[in-house]
């Protein structure tokens, strides 16, 4: 008779207590799927004297993760503590190290010491599983890694951080201020006190370097990766964007480039008719281009107990059946070296705001400056009355304009051209488009 899979959880929040009760739950039937018992043996978390509502009876407490992570009473370590560094990351070396497999949710330390880690696990013969560390229950590093083996991918795109997709859903449907959705975003729990990690696109980023790293089988690289947060998108930018047939949604994206394989998070332009479009509220949601399928979309819960629990006991339960897949889709040896082609390379469509003051010759002038950069505009809209200035002189006027494709070097040299000729009340606001 196969002996039971023995687990050890460290952290025992909203997710480990959550990946706990599922283990409990669906018991019988994990044991019929995998055709091996699975049970926990050993917790570890600050406070152990914190009520969480778990049956712990027979579950071995340790004060310290790593002797969890090496205790030779489990075979498998889940760690559920977060962090890129500390406790999480001398655990999960330690389990490793130790010859035991290590699922975790943990997409900061793997977008910072993921190759570390996936080439100690490729030495030691045991597993290294993450589903839960990108787009909470979607089962899409199964997908990229597994599901579309026989497709060469050309695109990864996605919404990857529900607080930011919340936060632009509310603006848009509500009118409400950027402001005033965060602070309902943080009262709700969906944003922490300090937003700057999802609003500033950071945690968007490390979710994309490692789907680009299973996508396009390159060493993971978060410093690769172009960041741009949410904080400057005005509800004067939403409805432009709904009239002109768009939403604004703060997306991660990587693609192939004859150049290497470009890695972007910003806030982008997508057409209303498309599948990634319709995706509101704290939902992600990941579109996959390739040759086979063509266009694949995934959308899920994106965080949440249950949703990244079930996530984890996907992991769990693979590992149980004897499933070892390569980390990162291939073997260490055959990763390649991520390039990085700089954001100047870009090309794409653009959506630009401008606030020009009102004076003879102001639209000539910027038209003619996009023209010496050979930028072609598809439309150029004056939005409203100019605005009126203290003294009741029109100030500025509100002009939108959108270009064919054209490059992020040459886009952004004529916007200087425009703001040093001094037509422009303020900077400009630039939003790229993402044609699906």
């Amino acid at each position: 008779m196969v002996s039971p899979l023995r687990v050890g959880v460290a952290g025992l929040g909203t997710v480990g207590a959550s990946v706990i009760r599922l283990l409990q739950r669906q018991d019988g039937a994990l044991t019929a799927r995998t055709g091996r018992a699975i049970r926990v043996t050993g917790v570890s978390a600050r406070d152990k004297a914190r009520e969480r509502g778990l049956d712990l009876a027979g579950v071995r407490f340790f004060d310290d993760p790593i002797d969890l992570a090496r205790s030779p009473d489990i075979d498998l370590f889940v760690e559920l503590m977060g962090g890129d560094e500390g406790a999480a990351r001398t655990a999960v070396e330690a389990a490793l190290g130790a010859g035991k497999s290590v699922v975790t949710a943990n997409k900061a330390l793997l977008a910072k010491h993921g190759l570390a880690l996936a080439a100690l696990a490729e030495e030691k013969h045991v597993a290294l599983a993450y589903e839960a560390s990108v787009a909470g229950g979607i089962p899409i590093v199964k997908t990229l890694r597994e599901g579309l083996a026989g497709n060469e991918i050309t695109r990864v795109y996605g919404i990857l951080n529900g607080t930011c997709n919340y936060i632009l859903s509310r603006m848009e449907l509500e009118g409400l201020s950027f402001e005033a959705c965060l602070k309902d975003a943080q009262r709700l729990g969906y944003a922490e006190a300090d937003p700057t990690f999802d609003i500033g696109g950071f945690d968007t980023a490390h979710k994309l370097a490692i789907l680009a790293s299973l996508a396009f089988g390159a060493k993971i690289d978060a410093d690769a990766i172009s960041i741009e947060g949410i904080e400057g998108v005005t509800l004067a930018d939403l409805k432009a964007a709904e009239e002109l047939g768009f939403r604004v949604k703060l997306l991660g994206v990587a693609q192939r480039t004859p150049h290497g394989v470009e890695q972007r998070v910003h806030p982008t332009m997508v057409r209303r008719t498309s599948s990634i479009a319709q995706v509101m509220g704290v939902l992600n949601a990941v579109t996959i281009d390739a040759d086979a399928v063509k266009e694949l979309t995934l959308v899920g819960p994106g965080a949440g107990g249950d949703a990244t629990a079930s996530a984890v006991v996907a992991d769990i339960a693979d590992i149980a059946r004897g499933v070892r897949s390569q980390p990162f889709g291939l073997p260490m040896a055959q990763l390649s070296a991520a390039r990085r082609p700089e954001m100047q390379r870009h090309e794409g469509g653009y959506y630009i705001r401008l606030a020009v003051h009102d004076r003879a010759g102001a639209f000539a002038a910027i038209a003619g400056r996009m023209a010496q950069r050979r930028i072609s505009l598809e439309s150029i809209m004056q939005k409203g009355l100019p605005e009126k200035g203290e003294n009741g002189a029109s100030s500025a006027v509100p002009v939108i304009l959108i270009t064919h494709a054209t490059s992020e070097k040459l886009l952004r040299e004529a916007l200087d051209d425009i703001v040093s000729d001094g037509f422009l009340a303020e900077k400009p606001q630039v939003i790229r488009i993402e044609r699906g």
